[in-house]
Order: structure tokens, then C-alpha cells, then sequence
């Protein structure tokens, strides 16, 4: 039987900033076990957003009016403050897009199609990625003529470092990683990556959805050249998403998209773009986004990402224990908790993932099932999908335990 340790954090107080865990689903308490798809959103976030839309909504860096300043103010020391969250040298290394996808996407435009990459050069990522991190290098491809490679994996989840050593070489111009597996947990030595990407003259292109909201990372000491991320996964806002880069290698990139904002000045036939990063923020930016995830960095610094690990690593622990001794459960991973996040990827005998998503949404649990946009994994798993439960500052050894009870009904029901 799995032990219960005593947290590191107040989870109770945690909790009493969250509007949405008081609420009940089919007569249930909610108990939320899906925050590697998204996270809830504290009350001091919500607030900051209904404050914004109720006091200084104004369009940014384009008014001399009271409320254009404010909205221009609160704007740019949101910016300031995801620098600071990520160890960035300086604000200008960190451009507002709407998610993971678009900052990725943004990447294998303007730094791959419109940029450097050149037929016959060569991409290196890996099996455990999100559809978000193959794709628009799947443009590349098609359109540039480079060649795409993939790193392996080992049946426990570990990338097959060795692949390095052949897949990397001269022709290699891009290394692209996720840095926590959405599926597996499993967490990548992107700083040792990074090193053998500049080694050979590569550039290294850091999927971090999945880690910044859950434990320290300082992009310098890891040393990517660029790295995206989501609010909405760290307990900000939809649609508001992070593209960190250099300042180097920003101002090499073409911008993705074309519009108001990111031109210096524009003619008849021509434009020069503005510098950055305000080059890659084209049209309106989502300004109540970035405000509410700067509220979403406070909180969370608020708490301390040291601690906000150490409670997922133990939370892990704990579960991985307690759903070990659920029959026919099969989980995905490493059993070390050093090594992965808070998610957890499981198979529950021959019953089908989404059956036992629907069964647990009946007793209030909400999981995720599905291939979680990573099929690629799933193929190297030999499944078609997996259930998954992700844990995140909310969530409780005892919310675990319900799980644990909810897998038992589901062998009930398929008994």
C-alpha cells in the first residue's frame, strides 16, 4: 500500500484560490487530474483578467491616453516578468504569440522556410514528441527538401542518447527536444542536448510546454537557442503563449505573421520590420492574456517552482505506488520521480482508454484518454492510446486515492 508523506506546500490554501475544485460534476466532488492538457485558473488571475476588460482596456503601445499607458504598462511588465520566470538576459527575448504551437510554428517559418535551412541540411528531433513539435518541421521538409530524423527511445522512456552521437552531423542544422514528455513524463537533459546541437554548429529548439509550469528552467543555463510555452498549461489564461529566443537569433528570423505593430515603417511595395520582439507580434496581441499570465508567473513565484516540483515529484510517487496496486494497471515511464513530471500515462487491462475516462467523468474524475497528440509515441508504445492523469499545485494524495477507487469501479463495471 502506498504511504502518504506530508506535503511541502498548503494544498488546502492552494485550493481556496480556485474557483472551479468547489464545484461538483454528475453529484460529485470534481477532482481534476488533467493539467498537462490544461490548468485551472486561480481567482487572482481571473480577477486580473475581469480588471483589465472592466478598467484600462485599451489597445497597447499605441495611445498616449490614460488607458492605452496602463494597458501599454501592465503589457510590457507582464513581458518583464516572463523574462524573469525563465532567466531570459532581457525582455526583448520574449515575444507573446497564442501557444506553444503558434511560437513552434513561428520557428520553422521564419528560422526555417524564410530563414537558414537550405535543401540537404538535416533536423534532428525526437520519438516522444507533440504533433506540435513534428509538423511544422514536416513544412520544412516538404518545402525546403531537408531530411528529418528522429531519436529513439527505450522501453522504459528514456531517450536513446547514443542516437546523438550518428544522427548529428555536419548537415545537421536544427535540434529540436521536448523538454518533458506530455505522455511519459519523462524529463530530457535538454542542457546536454543543447550542447551537442552547438557542437556541430546546430541550433537547439526547446519544446518546454510541459516543464516551465512545473519546475525551475533557465533557458541560459540550458542554452537553447529557442523555447516555446503555453499560459494556459501554468495556470494563466487561453491563448496566450511564449516564444523565447535569443536576441541573436530573433533577429535573424523573418516574422510569421505580416500586419500592424511589427512594421518600422511600410510603402508601396515594401516594409522594414519593427525590432524585436515587437517584429513578431503582428495585429492586436492578446493584451488581457499576457496580463493575466503575468499574474500567473506572481502566484506561481509566489509558491517557489522548487517547491512546486518537489510537491509534484512527491505526488507522483505516491500515485505510482497506489495505482501500482490496482489490477491489470500498466503504467508508461520511468518509476524514478527524479526523472519524470507529474503525468501519468496508463493502460488499465483490455479495458479501451476512453471507456475508463467516461467511467471515471461519472464519479467526478476528469483524466484525459487518447493519443494526447503524440502518435508517433503511441506506435512506439504499441498501443493505440492511453488513459492519463496529470497532477499539478492543486491537486491532493487523496484526490489520488479517489482515482485508485474509480480504476476499481471501472473493473467492475468490465468484470
Amino acid at each position: 500500500m502506498a504511504t502518504k508523506t506530508e506535503l511541502l506546500m498548503d494544498v488546502g490554501k492552494v485550493r481556496e484560490d480556485f474557483p472551479i475544485l468547489k464545484r461538483t460534476v454528475h453529484g460529485k466532488p470534481l477532482v481534476y487530474l488533467d493539467s498537462a492538457a490544461t490548468s485551472q485558473k486561480p481567482r487572482q488571475v481571473i480577477d486580473a483578467v475581469s480588471d483589465f476588460f472592466s478598467r484600462y482596456n485599451a489597445n497597447v503601445h499605441r495611445a498616449i491616453y490614460e488607458l492605452g499607458e496602463e494597458a501599454t504598462r501592465e503589457y510590457e511588465g507582464a513581458r518583464e516578468k516572463v523574462a524573469g520566470f525563465i532567466h531570459a538576459r532581457s525582455p526583448n527575448e520574449v515575444a507573446f504569440t497564442k501557444s506553444t504551437t503558434e511560437s513552434l510554428n513561428a520557428i520553422a517559418y521564419g528560422w526555417g522556410l524564410k530563414g537558414k535551412l537550405r535543401e540537404g541540411d538535416e533536423i534532428v528531433s525526437t520519438v516522444m514528441e507533440h504533433h506540435s513539435n513534428h509538423v511544422p518541421w514536416f513544412f520544412v521538409q516538404d518545402l525546403k527538401g531537408v531530411k528529418l530524423k528522429w531519436v529513439g527511445m527505450t522501453d522504459d522512456g528514456l531517450l536513446k542518447m547514443e542516437d546523438y552521437d550518428t544522427m548529428i552531423t555536419k548537415r545537421t542544422k536544427v535540434v529540436t527536444v521536448t523538454q518533458c514528455s506530455n505522455v511519459l513524463g519523462t524529463i530530457n537533459p535538454v542542457q546536454e542536448i543543447a550542447k551537442r546541437a552547438h557542437e556541430a554548429g546546430a541550433i537547439c529548439v526547446v519544446d518546454a510546454a510541459q516543464s516551465v509550469p512545473h519546475m525551475p528552467v533557465d533557458v541560459q543555463k540550458i542554452g537553447c537557442d529557442f523555447l516555446a510555452f503555453s499560459g494556459h498549461k501554468m495556470l494563466g489564461p487561453t491563448g496566450i503563449g511564449v516564444l523565447y529566443g535569443t536576441e541573436e537569433r530573433l533577429n535573424e528570423m523573418e516574422p510569421l505573421m505580416g500586419g500592424g505593430e511589427m512594421v518600422r515603417e511600410v510603402h508601396l511595395g515594401s516594409a522594414k520590420w519593427n525590432d524585436i520582439p515587437f517584429k513578431f507580434e503582428g495585429g492586436t496581441p492578446n493584451m488581457a492574456g499576457a496580463i493575466g499570465l503575468g499574474v500567473a508567473v506572481d502566484y506561481l513565484d509566489g509558491i517557489g517552482m522548487d517547491r512546486v516540483r518537489r510537491h509534484e515529484k512527491e505526488l507522483t510517487k505516491y500515485a505510482l505506488e497506489a495505482l501500482s496496486d490496482v489490477k491489470g494497471f500498466h503504467g508508461f515511464g520511468l518509476d524514478d520521480v527524479e526523472r519524470r513530471g507529474g503525468v501519468i500515462s496508463f493502460t488499465l487491462g483490455d479495458v479501451h482508454p476512453h471507456d475508463i475516462a467516461s467511467i471515471l467523468d461519472v464519479e467526478g474524475i476528469a483524466i484525459r484518454s487518447g493519443h494526447h497528440c503524440a502518435q508517433p509515441l503511441m506506435e512506439r508504445l504499441n498501443v493505440p492510446a492511453t488513459a492519463r492523469a496529470s497532477f499539478y499545485v492543486y491537486n491532493t494524495p487523496e484526490e489520488v486515492d479517489r482515482l485508485a477507487a474509480g480504476l476499481r469501479k471501472v473493473l467492475d463495471v468490465f468484470a
